[in-house]
């Protein structure tokens, strides 16, 4: 087998995996998210190898919407950090095999606190499932690799079921954008959530013409905006937009001299696409992803005040 083919291998046998996690959600999904919404305390992510690794990632992404959430590494649990552990927690476990020794000393520890008891297994019937409250099952009938003994298929679907209760979280304890913005100061996110679109937005040397330009006229201003548009105006009012791939499509359905002859208002796209000024820049960044378009006139009170392109988000 080549490299390519075991790649491709991989892929397709994960993508299973994942699609056999779908039909494993029952209600133990839904107690776990209740579980993580009435904790009033941390949720307390815990497990070994690369089950702590995920779990790691599980903890970081839960915090990171709002849920208090810290990883407890198994073997410094049960060498004193079990002092960690408050009565109010709720605890997530990760193991594939759901007979991890050191997860296994420190469930009396929960039961004791009477901790509310997640856990993420492989086998729904190992020991460790049979002393948590909600057993999300993430076991794989086969890895994706010869050696079996390696947590590849396993790793990813508990890597998804984590991500399906953070996502489920989000959805439970309506956090928005805004919430998003108070754990995300820095970096490229947090600028695009902090800057406004009038800050970013190109304001002069606008690709403007008039409904009556020719297409020369029209094709010089498109090349000379960079922007691939042009938007037509009359009297200071914004009367649409032409994109080069109106052009094109244009082109395609016009014989050449019919297409040289046309002017700004014939090609025009009426409607075009708005955002205010004061939008972030992540809310120009999703309309034009949801819309796939690459651009954005800013506009206020129908006053054409700057474009926001998707070169302006970098």
């Amino acid at each position: 087998m080549s490299y390519q083919e075991t790649a491709k291998s991989v892929f397709e046998l994960e993508a299973k995996a994942l699609q056999q996690l779908g039909q494993k959600i029952n209600s133990h999904f839904d107690g776990a998210v209740q579980a993580i919404l009435n904790c009033s305390g941390r949720l307390v992510v815990c497990g070994m190898g690369k089950s702590g690794l995920i779990g790691k990632k599980i903890a970081a992404t839960l915090a990171s919407v709002g849920r208090p959430s810290f990883f407890l590494h198994p073997s410094e649990a049960i060498h004193g950090d079990l002092g960690m552990l408050m009565e109010n927690d709720c605890f997530l476990s990760l193991s594939n095999s759901g007979e991890t020794d050191e997860l296994l000393q420190i469930l009396p520890h929960i039961q004791a606190l009477e901790l509310p008891h997640i856990c993420i297994v492989g086998r729904p019937k190992s020991t460790l499932a049979r002393y948590a409250d909600f057993v999300l099952d993430v076991g794989v009938s086969v890895e994706a690799a010869r050696l079996q003994a390696v947590p590849l298929a396993s790793s990813l679907t508990a890597l998804a079921m984590g991500d399906a209760l953070a996502a489920a979280y989000i959805e439970a304890s309506n956090f928005q954008q805004a919430d998003f913005l108070r754990y995300h100061p820095g970096g490229n996110l947090g600028k695009r959530l902090l800057t406004k679109v009038q800050e970013a937005m190109q304001s002069e040397k606008l690709p403007i013409v008039g409904p009556n330009a020719n297409m020369q006229e029209l094709l010089l201003t498109i090349s000379a905006g960079q922007l691939g548009l042009a938007i037509v105006q009359e009297a200071g009012k914004v009367l649409g937009i032409i994109t080069d791939g109106d052009l094109r499509r244009q082109l395609s359905q016009t014989a050449n001299d019919a297409f040289f002859a046309l002017k700004a208002k014939a090609l025009m796209t009426p409607t075009p696409k708005t955002i205010s000024p004061q939008a972030s820049l992540l809310d120009a960044e999703e309309q034009m992803q949801q819309l796939r378009i690459n651009a954005l006139l800013v506009l206020e009170e129908e006053r054409l005040l700057g474009i926001i392109a998707k070169q302006h988000l970098k």
